[in-house]
Parts: structure tokens; sequence; C-alpha cells
């Protein structure tokens, strides 16, 4: 995983609240495990729809609610295929914003007022470190969890953060190493 100090850049505009998983990446296009090849593939359905446009773009500003629905690790690699690097909305699933930044894609919680001006604006910076958004001559701060800031700007998904652990983990199954066959009384 890539460590996130600043995402910078165009902004795509997806005024829509309730985005679910299902929409964002469709059920019949999971059948792989592999993180990439999902972006071609993103809001399928709506892609469809005449005047459909959606900006490959480092930002996502959408509505709330973004990410309900099921629990699928596909959609935010769906998005992060596709080149977003931050989506910026009034609120988010709890899992989906958690596998958000499992994958160093990173959600933003702003105010929806600040979501519709940051839409409009078009261009911005996010400042991970010192959770900042700025556009258009505005700045406006968000929060985020503090272990989950950490591993962002580290670059740590779930592996490298176990192995961050590695001298206590070694320590630890040293001092439980003991000679010949571990028995349990019945």
């Amino acid at each position: 995983m890539q460590p996130i100090r600043v995402i910078e850049g165009g902004v795509t505009a997806l005024p829509r609240d309730d985005v679910d998983t299902d929409q964002i990446i469709p059920k019949q296009f999971l059948k792989r495990v592999e993180r990439t090849g999902f972006g071609e593939f993103l809001f399928y359905d709506w892609a469809r729809e005449p005047g459909w446009e959606l900006p490959s773009n480092p930002i996502l500003a959408t509505g709330r609610n973004f990410g309900c629905g099921s629990s699928r690790e596909h959609a935010p690699w769906a998005l992060e295929d596709y080149g977003f690097r931050a989506i910026v909305a009034p609120s988010f699933a709890d899992i989906f914003y958690s596998n958000c930044t499992k994958i160093g894609l990173l959600p933003v919680v702003l105010g929806a007022d600040h979501v519709d001006a940051l839409r409009a604006a078009g261009r911005a910076r996010i400042d991970l470190d010192g959770q900042l958004v700025s556009f258009d001559g505005s700045e406006v701060g968000f929060d985020i969890d503090p272990e989950i800031r950490h591993r962002l700007l580290n670059g740590l998904d779930d592996i490298g953060v176990t192995l961050a652990n590695a001298e206590a983990i070694e320590r630890y199954e040293a001092e439980r190493e003991r000679p010949g066959p571990v028995t349990t009384a019945l």
C-alpha cells in the first residue's frame, strides 16, 4: 500500500445519495480475487445511461451514505482501479469506509454544504497529515481515527501492521517454546 500524504487534483462530481455497492460494482463482475481489473465495470449500469460522464480524477465527491448495501471489498477496489484516490462524502457506510482504508483509498467525511462547494470547485487538495481539504480559497478540517490516519500515512495494510510488530511476536513465540510435545490434562 502506498503512503498517503497529499491528494491533489480534479474532483469528479457524483451528487447521488445512498449509492450502494451493487451500483458501484455489480455482482456479475465479482469473479476475481485480484484487486485490479474492476475499474472498467465501475457504475456499470449507470454508465449506459445517456449523458453519463465520470471523469477519472483523484477525488470523487458524492452524496451521503456512500457505499451502503453489501460489504463487498470489490467496491473500493473498483473505485481505486478507476483512478480515485480519495472519496469525499457527508457520510459512508461503516464497512465500506473500513474497506477503503485497508487498501489506501482515503474516505473523507465533510458536511453536505462543503461537499457541494467542493463539487462546484472542481479541484481540491486533501492533506491527510494536516487533516485539511482545500478548494476554491477555502480550507475545511476533517476528522479521522488516529490509528487509521497512522496506517494511511505510513502505507500500512493489515499485513504491514502485523509485520511492524515482528519483534514482539518473535519474543512472545520464544517465551512460549517448550521442549517436547505439549500435553493437556483431560
